[in-house]
């Protein structure tokens, strides 16, 4: 993983984390172990990248209720 795909990986995680109320840690722990994080957001890093902040947060809890991360 490269610099700038890393820099968006936290701050994804970070912007999770305060929409959700949840930790960093635990939005880093839940988005990896569902396969969310290697098998979305790092390979579709050059199109997510250009999202706003809002629409990012929105589609990313989105995905993660489908997955069964967070509740419905």
């Amino acid at each position: 993983m490269d610099t700038k795909t890393l820099e968006f990986v936290t701050y994804c995680i970070s912007k999770l984390a305060q929409a959700l109320n949840i930790s960093q840690r635990e939005i880093y722990r839940r988005l990896k172990q569902s396969g969310i994080l290697y098998g979305y957001i790092v390979p579709s890093y050059d199109v997510l990248h250009t999202f706003s902040s809002r629409y990012l947060v929105e589609d990313l809890t989105d995905y993660m209720k489908e997955k069964g991360v967070l509740p419905q």
